[in-house]
Parts: structure tokens; sequence; C-alpha cells
């Protein structure tokens, strides 16, 4: 609209409120932030000369204000440009200001593209709503001498209309997130409950929280030690992830908080407070965090963090979601672990710890499967000989203690790739993958020098038999075959060494 017509439309008192009043109407049924912007700048574009214009949110709490939108000769776009509140006069005074020319050089916030083409007279009006400041809105001109007091007084009583669709949108858009998030935390919780690996719950946990709390990383925390008072990061996420594996010892009034009264803990500024302990502080970028104790039957098994590049207030409703959050974790990490702990119970020897006869069947198949497209694969059955007579005239309790050692020395000389089981009774078997009879043969030699030098077996004079097989593909198909291979070997030595035995005494 011209500048003469604007004039024109606001020539009288009656003219303005009725003006206000039907700018009041439109923004009031404007419910999305993003539109409601661009409506107030539509409005003001009617009554006033709005070559450039801009809306901007104020946080006082950090003087920090952000332009959320400006329009500068027909173009239009939603931004995030901040900038300190307080080097602005609107925002520092909390006044509306009439800047008549040289804008560039009285204000910090002028549109155009360089120096030489800026806009030279502006009207701006704070945004206040029941005593809080949220912003401001400012309309600019390329030429001097747009505005007049009454324009400032008109921008004004937009301003005041506008702050209070402000915050209605504000206040909807909290009732949609609170919605949202309800929605996000039930699917959350379904989906933890879903996953028994530990590992894939941490993941989930992590993603949840970057979801539901728009934070640039979040890690979690396991607790180390029967007092729970160490923690260490065992998966971390996002931006401003950290390392695996970093420890936390928790002392003083972080203990306090986390462990002891099992509360949340929000710090606004991570660079500075004290709560921060050194050696993680070159870990997290300046910003603000927070964090939520992972309680397992009331003890403190965990710490659930996340946090922002960019420094922000974390409000009770976040901390409340995080709790929420944390306390799902909880629940899902303790599945998992529980899980975790029966599966391997049912796939673990009690009494020498080894993987057992289970274990070992699910091992044969993957390895025979492989074996049969050509890699190598030798099995070695291991026999302790004699060991009904040693629990007869020893008793149990040294022939539980034997089998120990046993197996101890069978897992220490076992490569990582490698498995050593419990087959039943005394009887254990190796399964060498990628190996040849040489290398098998090897292995075997080792474990006999160290049964031998043993300081629980030497004195004993426990012997072992030993068979050995490896896998032919012509004449073995399945995994019994390769393990009865072994085993007849194994025969063949007890039964050679007895008749060896037997000559000699003879």
């Amino acid at each position: 609209m011209p500048a003469q017509d604007a004039r024109t439309a606001r020539s009288s008192v009656g003219d303005r409120y009725r003006v206000l009043l039907d700018i009041g109407r439109t923004l009031a049924g404007t419910l999305s932030s993003d539109e409601l912007y661009a409506a107030i700048h539509r409005e003001t574009a009617r009554v006033l000369e709005a070559s450039g214009f801009y809306v901007s949110r104020y946080d006082p709490a950090w003087d920090e204000a952000t332009i959320v939108y400006f329009a500068d000769r027909g173009e239009k776009r939603l931004v995030e440009i901040a900038y300190r509140g307080s080097e602005s006069a609107v925002l520092r005074t909390g006044r509306p200001v009439l800047v008549k020319d040289r804008l560039n050089d009285l204000s910090l916030m002028y549109l155009g593209d360089d120096d030489s083409d800026v806009t030279r007279s502006a009207v701006s009006a704070p945004l206040v709503h029941k005593g809080r400041l949220l912003g401001a809105i400012s309309a600019q001109s390329y030429e001097p001498n747009a505005y007049n007091q009454d324009d400032l007084d008109l921008l004004q009583g937009i301003a005041d209309v506008a702050a209070v669709a402000m915050d209605n949108a504000a206040h909807i858009a909290e009732i949609e997130r609170r919605r949202r998030e309800a929605e996000r935390i039930e699917e959350i919780g379904r989906a933890l409950s879903s996953s028994l690996d530990p590992k894939e719950v941490l993941g989930k946990v992590i993603d949840a929280v970057t979801d539901a709390l728009n934070v640039d990383g979040a890690s979690v925390w396991l607790c180390e030690g029967p007092t729970g008072y160490s923690a260490v990061v065992a998966e971390s996420r996002g931006e401003s992830m950290l390392p695996v594996g970093l420890t936390l010892d928790l002392t003083g009034e972080l203990a306090d908080r986390l462990a002891r009264d099992k509360v949340p803990v929000a710090v606004d500024d991570l660079a500075a407070s004290p709560l921060v302990p050194e050696h993680v502080r070159p870990h997290l970028q300046s910003g603000s965090g927070f964090a939520a104790p992972l309680l397992v039957g009331g003890r403190l098994a965990g710490i659930l963090s996340a946090g922002s590049r960019r420094r922000r207030h974390f409000t009770d409703d976040d901390i409340g979601v995080l709790q929420r959050l944390a306390s799902q974790a909880s629940v899902a990490l303790e599945n998992a672990r529980l899980h975790s702990s029966l599966q391997a119970l049912s796939l673990t020897d009690p009494l020498t710890g080894l993987p057992n006869r289970r274990r070992l069947q699910i091992h044969l198949d993957k390895e025979v499967a492989a074996a049969r497209r050509g890699r190598s694969l030798v099995v070695v059955v291991f026999d302790v000989d004699d060991f009904k007579r040693i629990n007869d005239t020893r008793g149990h309790v040294v022939g539980d203690d034997i089998l120990r050692a046993f197996a101890q020395i069978l897992d220490e000389e076992n490569r990582a790739m490698n498995l050593v089981a419990r087959f039943g009774g005394d009887e254990f078997v190796s399964v060498l993958s990628d190996a040849d009879l040489d290398g098998a043969r090897l292995y075997i030699k080792r474990v006999v020098d160290r049964v031998r030098k043993d300081p629980i077996l030497g004195p004993t004079g426990v012997s072992v038999s030993i068979g050995l097989a490896e896998f032919d593909r012509a004449s073995m198909k399945t995994t019994d075959d390769i393990v009865s291979a072994a085993d007849s070997d194994m025969y063949r030595v007890k039964a050679r060494r007895q008749k060896n035995r037997r000559a000699a005494a003879s």
C-alpha cells in the first residue's frame, strides 16, 4: 500500500481502532506460528509502509533474540537469526522506537543487501503479553522520514494484538506438542518392550530422546560396581555425542542428585557449571544438558543424558519427558539384561563356565555349513582319563576342581574365533575354524604341556585322551559326522594307551 493511502486509512482515531479490531480478528484465527508471522506482516503492510519487516522472538533468561520471519522488498522468509537482545533498543527498554533516518547507524537490525542499499527509517514495537516480553516487530522503509508518531502508536497497537495471538498460538502448539509427545512415548514404550537385545535397546532409547526433546545428542551411561557411583558411556549418538567408554565418577553434588536423591539434573551452561567433571568437559561442546537416573530395583543402574549445542533452558516439561523416557528405558534394559542372562545360562555349563552342549551344537551347525563351502575345520575331543575313579576315591569336590582347571586351560589356549565346550561329564570339545591337522596338533601339544605343569592337575597325575578329525566334504554331511569321527579317534587313542599299559605290566 502506498504511504499516502496508508495515512488516509488511519486518518482518524476511529479508523485506527477499526483497523486494529480487523487485524485482531484475523490474527486470532491463525493458530500456526509460522502462518501467524506472515499474517502479522500482511496485516501491518495494509496500513503501514513495510518494504522491510521482521518478527523476532526473545528469551530474556539468555538475553537471546531470534529473528524468525523477515520480508524485504517482496522476499518473505522464515529464518532463525540470533542476536543479543540487549543490543536492541526495543528489547532493552521494552518500549517502541521510531527512527526517521540513518537506521543503519542507529539500530542493530536493519534490512538490505549492503551499506549503500539498506532501510533508512523504521518503527519498531515490543511484543508484550501479561507482562512478558515475547519479542518485537519492526516495519522499515528505504526512504527517510517514512514514519511519524502516529505510525509508531499504530504499530504498537498491532504489536499488542499480535502478542496475544502469538501467545495463543504458542499455547495451542504446546497442547499439540504434548499430545504428540504422549503418542511418541507410548510408541517408544512398545518399541523398547519389543526388544531383548541390550545394545538394540540402548540405541532405541537414544533415538527416542533425540526425537522427543529436539536435542543434538544423547547418551546412555551404565553404572559399574555394586555402589553405582561410577558410570561409563555404553552408547551415544547425535551431533554432540560422547565417546563410548568415557567414564564418570559420581561425586559431590552430582552423586547426591543422581545416586542418592535419584532426581534429574539440568545444567544451563555446561562450560561454566561446577557439576561437570574436568575430565568430561573437553568432550562437551558449549551448550546445555540434563540427565536423569536409570533406576532398577531402586538402585542407580545408569544415567540417561541429553544435550544441546546451543545454550537453552530445559523446562520442567522437558525434564518430565526425560524422566518418563528414563523410566521406560530402565524397565527395557532390565528386561533385556534378564533375557540375556537367562539365555547365557541356558547356553553355559554352570560348573566350568564354558559353552554347553547346546551352544556347541549351534556353533557347529554354522561351522560345518562354512566347511561345506570350502572352509577348513578340525574338531578335537578331550576325555579326562579315569575320571570316575577320581570321583570315587578323592571325592566330587576334587573332581569338580579338576574339571574347572582343565576347562580353564582349554579356554585360554583357544583362539578367540574358536569355541571350546563341555560336551558332557568329563568330555570336552574344541572347534578349530580355519585350522588343519598340523595346527590342531600344535594346539593339543600346548594343552598337554599346560596340564602337566598345572598346580592342580599336575600333582594329581591327571592325563587326557585326545582325538581329532578334519572335516571331509566327501564323507561328512552333518555335525554328528565330524564329532563322531573325533570321538572314535579319541577312543582308539585311549584303547591303544591301555593296551600299551597292559603290555608294560606283563
